[in-house]
């Protein structure tokens, strides 16, 4: 297992189910926030961190992120805007001002919260504002979500370090956490469930 996928390329896979699924079947469950609260307690409870990340396409990004040596769990859904009961339908209108993000569970005594900073740049384009390759619009937006000032200061130095090696500026949005809305269940883990290719993305 490589402990920093380092991914390039970007986001061209359709953001569409296969023909034919019944999407009856595939939503979350009447409440998922009462699921990802319970599911946040018992990590808390095992010593866990969380970060948040949002870099474009969840589909790969969670991806990338299950690939490093020390991340205990992962859930992509929906963050940083004001409706209360996203659905993907209505993220993707850009309505919403919810970022495509994903939620990620680590173990700090194995990856440091810097660690998966730098494997965050790797994975998108942090320069284009509102875009990872064809998916344009603000849900594809570049952004790090802060769950305490640990994390800001970390994620700050972060990105200057990152923007040393980049000609232009990062418009990464670096903002206090807000509610984390999993996505349907259709998008969890999805290239493990589905196959295909990582939103044409390259690990290394």
């Amino acid at each position: 297992m490589n402990r920093f996928p380092v991914v390039t390329g970007l986001c061209q896979y359709p953001h569409t189910t296969r023909k034919g699924q019944n999407l009856t079947n595939m939503t979350n469950a009447d409440n998922p926030n009462t699921a990802a609260a319970t599911r946040a307690a018992d990590l808390k409870r095992e010593g866990a961190a969380r970060a948040t990340f949002a870099a474009g396409c969840f589909w790969g990004v969670e991806a990338s992120f299950r690939e490093i040596e020390g991340v205990l769990d992962t859930s992509v859904g929906y963050t940083g805007g004001t409706d209360v009961s996203p659905s993907y339908e209505r993220v993707c209108s850009g309505a919403t001002g919810h970022a495509e993000a994903v939620e990620v569970w680590f173990d700090p005594t194995i990856v440091s919260y810097g660690e998966l900073l730098r494997a965050f740049w790797s994975m998108h384009n942090p320069t284009t504002r509102d875009q990872q390759g064809w998916d344009i619009g603000s849900q594809y937006r570049s952004a790090i979500f802060l769950h305490d000032a640990e994390q800001e200061r970390v994620a700050i130095a972060s990105r200057d370090e990152r923007q040393g090696d980049l000609a232009r500026p990062i418009v990464t949005q670096i903002v206090p956490a807000t509610t984390f809305h999993d996505a349907e269940d259709y998008h969890q883990r999805y290239f493990e469930h589905h196959g295909g290719a990582m939103c044409a993305t390259t690990i290394r």
